[in-house]
């Protein structure tokens, strides 16, 4: 069901994924594998095709899709200045209306250098980028590096609501966009899951920064109903 999206982005006109992103993206065994159970996408400081890291990108584009229902995923991130994970969804139709039009979904995405801190946003056609509807959650008795947690979303026709461990912190729907704002979530998505090192969401790895890193995933789960 999964594939791993390859390179920089540039093939695509993507400079770092349009992101400023610093790694390269591979599908080599070092970078993405299973092991007790677990999904582990591996972020490596290492010299590779003119990239100064590598990681690992999956996508279900063209194999599976969904619409509304509960998606949820058992995680634990890794910690450290220039980590940027990420479990979310595009709109099917990406290569036939772009982006930010085919719509956004962030189920989950985290700092390295915020372990105690998780985030959650829309982007779409009048809200993408800075500008997007989102959230985040914080617990400073949770660290998101220590232990895995069930991030999620439930997602029906008129409302998107994120949840961590159960706990509801973000919500938009279709009612609560402005004039400028569209709703383009009453289509197919697919799902992404990446390690991002850098980018302008998180900045660079400094000197701190501890690598081989590592972004472990337990299950995705998605309930639809009949």
């Amino acid at each position: 069901m999964w594939t791993a999206e390859l390179g920089t982005g540039e093939d695509r006109g993507l400079n770092g994924w349009g992101n400023d992103e610093l790694q390269y993206y591979t599908g080599r065994s070092e970078n993405v594998r299973t092991e007790d159970g677990h999904l582990v996408i591996t972020a490596r400081q290492e010299d590779y095709e003119e990239s100064s890291y590598t990681s690992a990108r999956l996508v279900t584009k063209d194999n599976k899709e969904v619409q509304y229902g509960r998606i949820e995923a058992r995680i634990k991130v890794p910690a450290g200045q220039g980590f940027w994970p990420a479990f979310w969804l595009l709109g099917s139709n990406l290569d036939s209306v772009g982006w930010p039009q085919c719509g956004e979904i962030d189920v989950m995405e985290a700092r390295g250098q915020q372990p105690s801190w998780i985030g959650g946003a829309l982007h779409g056609p009048g809200y993408s980028g800075g500008a997007s509807l989102s959230q985040s959650y914080y617990d400073a008795e949770k660290s998101f590096d220590s232990d895995f947690h069930v991030v999620g979303i439930d997602w029906d026709k008129d409302l998107i609501s994120w949840w961590v461990d159960g706990n509801v912190y973000h919500s938009v729907t279709r009612g609560s966009m402005g004039s400028h704002q569209e709703w383009v979530y009453d289509q197919p998505f697919f799902l992404l899951l990446n390690l991002a090192v850098g980018g302008n969401y998180v900045g660079a790895p400094n000197g701190d920064t501890t690598f081989p890193a590592e972004f472990r995933v337990d299950y995705i789960r998605v309930y639809q109903r009949n």
